[in-house]
């Protein structure tokens, strides 16, 4: 088992074991359209042996009111998730914008505060999906699907601010009948972006559509992220494109979460 450890967050990440519980930040973006992307992080983390709690109560992780300098709204919304997983255990986030929240932004979101310490713990714990199955899990997946070929698109904060894009690539190469193809603007932002979208709607609609023509000239059967807001805008922005075309949905280039992926090429 591995024991390396990144040294990104606010204070040197202690070396982590296989734990035997984990909490699941489940992320809006699963609660409310990829439902399926939370139940395969929880399928897949079972079959380790690992015991997933997942905090009923838990809702936002603050980000976008943080991202529009409203720092108290943020604030009230991020206290509300410390309390929620208080407990030692490693937290796992499907989504690197929001792990790149809790474990970049609330030592700074609660600097100052009565709640900074906790604050700065819990970030010390948050793990983003892929790299938690590859970092501390060290896990083996074995290929039980088709041959199929892919077009990978990794999300600005899985790039450049979590810096997990390596296991993700790591997770599909174990899956010997998979092909990952590499694209053009493989670096570029998809246009989501968070309020961005909203804020800045025609140059996020450009980007998106720019990102999706790169995608399909690839020639892979469909793509895969592990960020939520990618897979939405994404997904949104390919039915537009295809919906004079194609009328049957099995007919779409679409895009899915890793964890969808993984737990759907590795169940038996």
């Amino acid at each position: 088992m591995s024991t390396e450890r990144r040294t990104d967050n606010a204070a040197a990440r202690p070396t982590q074991y296989k734990p035997r519980q984990v909490y699941l930040f489940g992320t809006c973006l699963v609660d409310v359209f990829y439902p399926e992307a939370g139940m395969s992080v929880v399928h897949l983390l079972e079959r380790e042996g690992i015991q997933v709690i997942y905090p009923q109560d838990q809702t936002c992780c603050g980000q976008p009111a943080y991202n529009s300098g409203l720092p108290e709204a943020a604030r009230a919304v991020a206290s509300a998730q410390l309390a929620l997983f208080s407990d030692p255990w490693p937290v796992i986030v499907p989504s690197a914008s929001c792990a790149g929240m809790f474990r970049h932004h609330y030592p700074r979101l609660f600097k100052g505060h009565a709640q900074e310490h906790a604050a700065t713990e819990l970030a010390s714990r948050v793990y983003e999906f892929a790299e938690f199955l590859v970092d501390v899990l060290d896990i083996r997946l074995q290929d039980t699907g088709a041959p199929t070929s892919l077009a990978l698109h990794h999300s600005c904060s899985a790039q450049r601010e979590m810096e997990v894009t390596h296991p993700t690539e790591q997770l599909l190469k174990q899956l010997e009948q998979v092909t990952v193809l590499k694209h053009e603007y493989a670096h570029e932002c998809c246009g989501f972006g968070g309020t961005f979208a909203v804020k800045s709607d025609e140059i996020s609609a450009a980007m998106a559509a720019d990102k999706c023509v790169h995608l399909q000239a690839t020639g892979a059967e469909a793509f895969i992220t592990g960020d939520c807001g990618c897979l939405l805008n994404l997904n949104g922005t390919l039915d537009k494109q295809s919906a004079p075309k194609v009328t049957h949905p099995s007919e779409r280039f679409r895009g899915t979460h890793l964890a969808t992926f993984l737990w759907q090429r590795t169940r038996k």
